[in-house]
């Protein structure tokens, strides 16, 4: 081995040291529970996902576990954990997920699913797999999956979504999804028109309420759900500093929990605290692993609405934070 090898060598070391460095720092940031203790909570869950699998990627809790929408967040979570995806433990999971996904777009349209719930998770899934996945399908279904998503909001008066493609009228839950899987494709390189991110973060606006939480169809009646998603929303567009994101963080401190869409609060909340403030998410996540560490069944899954393969996933994706490997999970 020359000089100029062994520097060479030398040098990558160096750097692959410092890369694992950092990701340990990220971690273990300054949480006061081990990080071995998140890892054995996490790990017990992906088994659990791992373990019953159908051969076509869904899960059996019909009929949510075959929903392109569920399998994409169990994907989504699997992914998370920052094994290979190509050869790692849940590789096989990963791509039979990912099939499942492409056998469900419609291929002239892009449109994945019976809804735009389904599409909006399952186009975040192909942002996510997008460039680590080794399935060269994934990104002409991610194109024109987003391609979907903005050519539905021309369409729409409201400027965003709701169940369908057609719709005329729009939400704030089937928008969220759509706005973090169009944060998620940029992310990933695939070309997302600024006037779309534009008009979304308008409809938005106008559903937010004098509180600073955020209603359904309008500015009345918010919940925590929905302010977790609208507050999410606002940080992914990089409008941290603005009094729209300030007031939606301030009544999401303060929002009640409920059982009712409990793990769907979790998924959007760990993720709007997270981008918050990092004092604030240090005691939101030290509380959402105990809170999960207690409710986590022997199998490793969690129970509660939409079936044991959602509320595993988004349970496993509020605690992702901890790994920060997908590009979605970064400041």
């Amino acid at each position: 081995m020359n000089r100029r090898h062994i520097y060479l060598f030398v040098v990558a070391f160096v750097c692959l040291m410092a890369q694992r460095t950092k990701a340990q720092e990220l971690f273990t940031e300054s949480i006061d529970l081990a990080a071995t203790e998140v890892d054995r909570i996490y790990v017990k869950g992906l088994a659990y996902l791992n373990r019953n699998q159908a051969e076509d990627g869904t899960w059996p809790d019909r009929p949510y576990g075959a929903e392109p929408a569920v399998v994409g967040l169990a994907v989504v979570s699997m992914l998370a954990h920052g094994d290979d995806p190509n050869n790692g433990p849940f590789s096989l999971a990963i791509n039979r997920g990912v099939s499942y996904i492409l056998e469900n777009q419609n291929s002239k349209t892009g449109y994945i699913g019976r809804t735009m719930y389904n599409h909006g998770f399952a186009t975040l899934a192909l942002a996510e797999v997008y460039g680590a996945v080794e399935d060269e399908r994934i990104g002409p279904a991610l194109t024109k999956a987003v391609q979907l998503i903005v050519d539905s909001q021309s369409r729409n008066p409201k400027g965003a979504w709701r169940y369908s493609p057609e719709s005329k009228d729009a939400d704030t839950t089937v928008s969220g999804a759509q706005m973090v899987a169009l944060f998620a494709a940029r992310n990933a390189g695939i070309g997302v028109p600024e006037e779309a991110i534009q008009k979304g973060l308008k409809f938005f606006e106008r559903c937010q309420t004098s509180e600073g939480g955020y209603g359904y169809t309008s500015a009345s009646g918010p919940n925590g759900p929905r302010t977790a998603i609208g507050t999410l929303v606002l940080a992914l567009a990089k409008e941290k500093d603005s009094d729209a994101f300030r007031n939606a963080f301030a009544y999401l401190r303060k929002a009640p929990r409920s059982n009712s869409y409990y793990q769907y609060f979790l998924y959007y909340a760990s993720q709007a605290f997270f981008h918050a403030d990092p004092q604030e998410w240090n005691e939101w996540n030290r509380k959402n692993i105990i809170e999960l560490s207690k409710s986590q069944n022997d199998d490793g899954s969690w129970d509660g609405q939409f079936g044991t393969t959602f509320c595993t996933s988004a349970s496993l994706l509020s605690l992702a934070l901890n790994y920060r490997y997908l590009p979605i999970y970064e400041r």
